[in-house]
């Protein structure tokens, strides 16, 4: 591989788990886009040492240190501090950039009616017009600037702010700085590529990419395997020159695994499902019992999905599943709400209600609670209808309640993408 980077990423309300981190990944993705391979993403708390370790650590292997978070007015906000100590570069103000930072401040205290004493504006503002010396200021987004800050001996570090919003717009104006340019110089295209399979279990992936490995081997691919909510993701990462490798290891696992690789393009199984609904032009209606919801809402996550999602019942009780799409009382009295037979009425009385293609039911014990010897935490019954085809399937999920309705919309997702998939074929 060409140049490596290496991210620190601060905050303690990211280390605790309070705020998921969405920059590390975020600036992976772009590095991989330029071709730098990503070493280490370290996550620290707002404490100076620790702070100063991981950018020390980071040091060691890498063309170029990033950044994240620690770029505010206030006292735990230490990152442009401690960098400018493990780089060897003093602190100076910079006067023009405090009256930047200030007229800025002056802009969002009169818009939100903040009532902040001015001289405690001024004292944030100043610390946030430290800059470590010899250090080139990226313009603030927001309040905080950007800072490229070089050291004597080793790799400059990139300094960004932390919300998202401030760092993802002066990422153009980081990688266009010299130093990182020069950081960056030794990169060369880095290549990923996702196949995506549903139903195997991991231990039958692990043996296919043994014996592939022992006779064609996977010289210069990177390869990760992941199991999510029954799916299998294989990601792989390789320079130009491993492309030959990496096809003979994409033909391996369609010839190995068949119709249960869904997707060589790195598509999910949602993105699949929504091109399925626009090839064939069918419509969908949804009845949830345990999912109540989700499955709608993750249908409509993919921008564009008004063009077949009509709408859906949220059925939890038994007198809605009558009221709403026309489960008979009868029924549910004779089988039980959690059923293939209910779970087929669902799936019908939305189609019907709504006139469309298709129909999704689905009826389960979600848990922890309701179980029972014949009907066990964790039994779903899930139905896709059409006017000409019934399909239905019986799960049986362990783990969490949140697991187990995670588990189902999966599950009911790629059963429609086997339903339109064979609507498409025939």
């Amino acid at each position: 591989m060409g140049a490596r980077a290496g991210i620190v990423v601060t905050g303690t309300e990211v280390l605790t788990g309070r705020v998921t981190d969405r920059n590390g990944p975020w600036l992976a993705e772009r590095l991989r886009l330029l071709g730098v391979d990503v070493g280490q993403v370290v996550v620290v708390g707002d404490r100076r040492e620790d702070l100063a370790a991981a950018l020390r650590h980071l040091a060691v292997g890498h063309d170029l240190v990033i950044t994240t978070g620690g770029l505010g007015p206030t006292a735990d906000d230490l990152t442009a501090e401690v960098v400018a100590e493990v780089q060897g570069r003093p602190l100076r103000l910079d006067p023009d950039l405090e009256a930047r930072i200030a007229a800025r401040v002056a802009s969002l205290t009169a818009a939100r009616g903040w009532g902040t004493p001015s001289e405690t504006m001024a004292r944030g503002v100043r610390k946030q017009a430290m800059v470590p010396e010899r250090a080139r200021v990226l313009e603030p987004v927001g309040t905080a600037p950007g800072l490229v800050v070089p050291a004597e001996d080793g790799p400059p570090v990139l300094v960004l702010p932390g919300p998202p919003g401030e760092l993802r717009p002066m990422w153009e104006d980081a990688v266009g700085d010299a130093l990182v340019l020069a950081a960056l110089g030794g990169r060369e295209e880095l290549r990923q590529a996702t196949v995506r399979i549903w139903g195997p279990p991991e231990a039958e992936l692990a043996e296919v990419l043994r014996g592939h490995e022992d006779a064609d081997g996977l010289d210069g691919l990177e390869i990760t395997t992941c199991l999510r909510e029954g799916e299998l993701e294989v990601v792989t990462r390789y320079a130009p020159d491993a492309q030959t490798a990496y096809d003979a290891l994409e033909r391996a696992l369609v010839a190995a695994f068949g119709g249960a690789v869904y997707s060589t393009d790195g598509r999910t199984v949602d993105e699949v499902v929504f091109d399925l609904f626009g090839s064939t032009g069918a419509t969908l209606a949804l009845a949830e019992s345990c999912t109540a919801g989700l499955l709608a809402g993750r249908v409509a996550d993919v921008p564009g999905s008004s063009a077949h999602l009509v709408g859906g019942f949220v059925t939890y009780a038994d007198a809605a599943k009558t009221a709403l799409v026309g489960v008979p009382e009868d029924l549910l009295r004779q089988v039980g709400a959690v059923s293939p037979q209910v779970a087929e009425a669902m799936a019908r009385g939305a189609r019907e209600r709504l006139g469309t293609t298709w129909g999704v039911g689905v009826t389960g014990v979600a848990g922890p609670g309701g179980g029972t010897p014949e009907k066990p935490v964790g039994l779903v019954h899930v139905c896709a209808s059409s006017a000409g085809r019934t399909e239905h399937r019986r799960l049986l999920l362990g783990g969490s309640r949140d697991a187990v309705r995670a588990r189902t919309v999966a599950e009911c997702l790629h059963l429609l993408r086997e339903v339109l998939g064979d609507a498409v074929s025939s």
